[in-house]
């Protein structure tokens, strides 16, 4: 019935070719074409000039460069810091058999994912317009304030408010992702702990916060790379300038402003490329950290 020998012929290359042909051309040839672009002043129209590293001596001499670094760390800090704790421990008490309707829980705290950002950017702008925000309207009606307040006048308002939308959207996604971590825990492990008189917090961080350190770390590198690139909602927030000061204005808003509104391509490719290595070396100090913490 079953073949003795195992076939090596060549037929099967002909089932993957098409996924190395379509990577190639749309995945491969844009990021090898973008690394040339960076060593280049070019506009899109006139014939590439070779720079060398130019571009890049510029970016780490470029102070908005920093700046715009800056109010991304701070926005996926703030953001990612409650987020992956909160997620956790919904998680945590979410998997629990015993808790009644923890199903619904569940597709209600995941509903904020399924909204676009780009359209919670929006919805949170209109909120706290300064003349037509619904916010300022229900304070003034209210008695709370005399005249409205410019909220998006305030730098660190503009981040936190950032924050918070980013929050808001994926604190559901990082819960799914802890539950599926959950699943793989033996039961066994906490009903022998129950039985020895563990509590349940001692239960969550001296048996479950161990054993999801792969998903834990999982989730940072992840977040990582996704706050690096945060774009839609502070841009639809601030309608593409970045807020009071630029004080909501992202690195990969001032690589879209540079590259597509500026036609600098060569430097908005050196951005892209710098912002690379950073999440690169991010990443390898958020595994090392785990690796310690878990031998420790």
């Amino acid at each position: 019935m079953f073949a003795k020998t195992l076939r090596k012929d060549h037929y099967g290359y002909y089932f993957i070719a098409p996924f190395f042909i379509i990577f190639a051309i749309f995945g491969l040839y844009p990021i090898l074409y973008s690394l040339y672009i960076s060593f280049t002043n070019f506009d899109g129209i006139t014939t590439p000039e070779f720079v060398g590293i130019g571009n890049y001596v510029a970016v780490l001499q470029d102070p908005l460069f920093y700046k715009t670094l800056f109010n991304t760390l701070f926005i996926w800090g703030v953001s990612v810091v409650p987020q992956l704790t909160v997620s956790l421990v919904l998680a945590f008490i979410l998997n629990d058999k015993l808790l009644k309707g923890r199903d619904i829980f569940r597709a209600v705290y995941f509903f904020p994912n399924i909204v676009t950002a780009a359209s919670l950017g929006l919805l949170v702008s209109l909120i706290f317009d300064w003349q037509s925000g619904g916010l300022n309207h229900f304070l003034v009606q209210t008695g709370l304030i005399q005249d409205p307040i410019n909220w998006k006048n305030d730098p660190w308002f503009m981040r936190l408010i950032v924050s918070s939308i980013l929050f808001f959207q994926y604190f559901g996604y990082s819960m799914v992702i802890y539950l599926a971590g959950l699943q793989g825990i033996d039961p066994a492990l906490q009903e022998a702990a129950q039985i020895d008189g563990a509590k349940k917090k001692h239960i969550f961080l001296h048996i479950i916060v161990p054993m999801l350190r792969p998903i834990i770390l999982f989730q940072i590198i992840t977040s990582i790379i996704g706050g690096i690139q945060i774009f839609d909602q502070p841009f639809t927030l601030t309608n593409g300038n970045g807020g009071p000061d630029r004080a909501a204005m992202t690195s990969i808003m001032y690589l879209y402003n540079v590259a597509f509104q500026s036609t600098r391509f060569g430097y908005g490719a050196a951005i892209a490329f710098c912002l690379f290595v950073i999440i690169i070396l991010l990443s390898v100090a958020s595994f090392i950290m785990t690796k310690r913490k878990s031998r420790s």
